[in-house]
């Protein structure tokens, strides 16, 4: 997971957070949640995760068909899923634990932001953001900009959205760890994002893409982005 603090540093988790995101990417007993200060609180699916690929990463998989970005990769389970398919396939993580844990997996993955350097810019056939990764720094037009960047003439972002309803909400979360014994760790602040199937449309317009399709795999839904010929 990427995060950029509110002091404009990009880190994992703003004010010592890399040590919750480490604890949340375990596939250990304990509670993890994302914290949002519109009020709204995500428990991190951390057992899919870390779990076999489930319905929604062969959705996922099924529309990528070259060299694939997994932005925010985590733990690896994606990018893991794409290279048994066949892909070259990459994860990107600022998570020093999530690129081990992908590692381990057997896939490749780098230590990176998505914001600074990577290989084959503008090469990559497609460029994921699952798992609500779209949140990243706050700013989807932003960040689906730099997947423009990063992807070739034709190419696509595969983003996981919202279901239709709550728009475009931009502002600040916590990640918050509670382990088996109660003791409850708390990240700093971090810019976060939610983007939904509707909004999707104007803010892949404003950062050069089009969207292709919106599908949904049970309850979760997802936007496919493309970089016009």
């Amino acid at each position: 997971m990427h995060a950029l603090g509110t002091d404009g540093r990009w880190v994992a988790a703003a004010g010592g957070g890399e040590d919750v995101f480490a604890a949340a990417l375990e596939a250990q007993p304990g509670a993890h949640w994302l914290v949002q200060d519109d009020g709204r609180r995500n428990a991190l699916p951390v057992r899919r995760w870390h779990g076999p690929p489930e319905p929604a990463t062969a959705a996922v998989v099924a529309r990528c068909a070259g060299p694939t970005l997994d932005i925010g990769c985590g733990p690896g389970r994606l990018t893991l899923a794409l290279a048994r398919a066949g892909h070259v396939a990459v994860g990107v993580d600022v998570s020093a634990h999530a690129v081990r844990l992908t590692r381990a997996r057997g896939a490749v993955a780098l230590h990176r932001d998505v914001f600074g350097p990577l290989p084959g810019e503008g090469r990559w056939a497609h460029v994921l953001l699952i798992d609500g990764n779209i949140g990243i720094g706050g700013d989807p037009s932003l960040l689906l900009g730099r997947c423009r960047e990063l992807i070739r003439t034709g190419g696509s972002v595969v983003v996981e959205l919202e279901p239709p309803g709550p728009g475009l909400w931009r502002g600040q979360a916590r990640l918050a760890s509670r382990s088996p014994q109660g003791k409850v760790c708390r990240s700093g602040a971090f810019r976060w994002a939610r983007l939904d199937t509707v909004a999707v449309h104007d803010t892949a317009h404003a950062a050069g893409l089009a969207v292709r399709d919106t599908f949904a795999v049970g309850r979760r839904w997802f936007g496919e982005l493309v970089r016009p010929l």
